[in-house]
């Protein structure tokens, strides 16, 4: 398979394969799309470059293509295009290589400006050639317009769900969900409610959020914690944004059921390590 915009100046430098895919549940789900992106080193193979000649990069795995930022293997990417070691950039698809029109037309640039091929599912193209950079510049906007879509479309299915009350995200530490529609309760477990009460009484006698947070390190005291909106719960040494995330949080102005018992705070210190 051959290419006529393809010249030995191209074939002298390396092909790179650019594998992206845009979050770490997509990699894991998603696998044909990364199998095709891995498979274009056999396309570079069919177009004339040897496999030691072949770079797959591949350490943006799992992050969006929104931005530039954090992706180690698009700068490392740019910066070989940017040097003159790329004769070829191969990608699946725009979207791989980038979801925003300012990073690619920044790359779009430095191919054009250093003879550097882009190809994608259906062809190759030279940058630096009007046509060639007409079709590369709308199939950029076409991506970046599909990601506004993408996230019109979750937005307005989040609010809609708001809008009837059945939004759920993560509640504060001491509340957790109720069995009934949108029913938030205090957490039942004693000890997470006692340490919340802690941080009120405290903050009632000591008059701020840093010397409630310093309280807490001074008697040696750990904090709950639920990571990613799970059941199991943490003890670790607060932060100071933990107190003031208590203390602000508009959650917390729900009314307190009497019949919850208020716990001593000094038997926070006798409580067993997990």
């Amino acid at each position: 398979m051959t290419d006529t915009k393809i010249g030995p100046v191209h074939r002298q430098r390396r092909a790179l394969v650019y594998v992206r895919q845009s979050s770490a549940s997509q990699v894991e789900h998603n696998r044909e799309s990364t199998r095709r992106q891995y498979a274009l080193a056999d396309r570079a193979r069919d177009l004339g470059w040897h496999s030691d000649r072949i770079t797959i990069v591949d350490e943006d795995l799992g992050l969006s293509g929104a931005t530039a930022e954090g992706r180690g293997g698009f700068a490392r990417m740019t910066a070989d295009v940017a040097l003159g070691q790329i004769g070829l950039l191969l990608g699946l698809e725009v979207s791989r290589l980038a979801r925003n029109n300012a990073d690619w037309y920044r790359l779009l640039d430095l191919c054009g400006l250093t003879d550097t091929l882009i190809g994608d599912a259906d062809g190759i193209y030279h940058p630096g050639l009007f046509n060639d950079r007409l079709v590369l510049g709308l199939k950029g906007t076409m991506s970046e317009a599909e990601l506004h879509i993408l996230r019109a479309r979750l937005d307005g299915g989040i609010r809609n769900k708001a809008a009837r009350g059945e939004l759920y995200r993560g509640q504060p530490i001491g509340f957790v969900r109720g069995e009934g529609d949108a029913e938030i309760v205090l957490d039942p477990n004693e000890e997470v409610r006692g340490a919340i009460r802690a941080v009120f009484e405290r903050f009632a006698e000591l008059g701020s959020a840093r010397r409630v947070w310093r309280w807490f390190l001074m008697e040696k005291l750990d904090f709950p914690h639920r990571f990613h909106g799970g059941a199991e719960v943490r003890w670790e040494p607060p932060s100071y944004h933990t107190i003031h995330e208590v203390l602000t949080n508009p959650i917390r102005s729900m009314p307190v059921p009497t019949s919850m018992a208020r716990r001593d705070v000094n038997a926070m210190s006798t409580r067993p390590e997990p």
